[in-house]
């Protein structure tokens, strides 16, 4: 059965970032297979990868839609509608060398995304027997495991940055995780762009008010920041540097 491991926390804390780095990272342990997915409807984390992405779950769902009220003949002949929207849906699947990505993306205009993430939720379904270790970066909050739409997770990452601020929106998740009794056996706190890699008092105050456990500190880093200004993916900053050395070591303490 495939490990799941999902990152959540709030906008702009670097979670992608961690998702991208603990996705090389099993990849570079080469046991077993990787499924990435970027379960976030504002989906970056192909950028953070360096990897292109065609059609996205939301992006198929929109074209047969429209295909449909314009009573387009888009079906080949010979096969069913469910059979055609199957073989479409599996060409969001996107496959790299050592991994594979699954990218839900979003739908146009208004309306809720309750049929995308069913289309998530099959598809993650479908798919988890033939992984090793599935790895999800979430949207802000955590729509996606409190209504069920990932398997188990065995372990949840919250990442916040180095502020009060985002540590109470990590701890507020810390709290809903609980009440949802998700079942998660590891859920640990990951503290982004500390300068020095140093917390504050007062911020450290904060993690010991919702019982958090802290996993690390993850510094900042202008390399990092340089490398999203210029468009290079993430994952390919030096090996030596602060932020690859620091995630890496927390990410040996995870039973993975």
């Amino acid at each position: 059965m495939a490990q799941t491991i999902a990152l959540a926390g709030k906008g702009g804390v670097g979670k992608t970032t961690i998702c991208g780095m603990l996705i090389e990272y099993l990849c570079e342990k080469k046991n077993g297979p990787v499924l990435a997915v970027d379960a976030d409807a504002n989906s970056n984390l192909n950028e953070v990868l360096g990897v292109e992405v065609g059609d996205t779950l939301g992006d198929i769902r929109e074209d047969m839609t429209r295909a449909e009220l314009a009573a387009e003949e888009v079906i080949p002949k010979g096969m069913t509608k469910a059979d055609y929207a199957e073989m479409r849906f599996s060409d969001a699947l996107t496959e790299a060398d050592d991994y594979d990505l699954l990218v839900m993306g979003r739908t146009q205009g208004k309306g809720c995304y309750c049929f995308v993430n069913g289309l998530l939720t099959t598809q993650v379904a479908k798919y988890a027997k033939n992984y090793r270790y599935i790895v999800v970066d979430n949207e802000a909050g955590l729509e996606h495991l409190s209504r069920g739409v990932l398997p188990q997770v065995d372990t949840i990452l919250l990442v916040s940055d180095c502020s009060r601020r985002g540590v109470q929106a990590a701890g507020r998740l810390s709290e809903m995780i609980a009440e949802l009794k998700l079942g998660a056996k590891e859920v640990g706190l990951i503290v982004n762009r500390a300068p020095g890699g140093e917390l504050n008092p007062g911020v450290r105050e904060e993690i010991d008010k919702y019982g958090m456990k802290l996993m690390g500190v993850v510094p900042h880093d202008d390399t990092v920041y340089e490398y999203d200004a210029e468009g290079r993916p993430s994952v390919t900053v030096p090996a030596d540097s602060p932020v690859k050395q620091a995630v890496r070591k927390i990410f040996d303490t995870l039973a993975l």
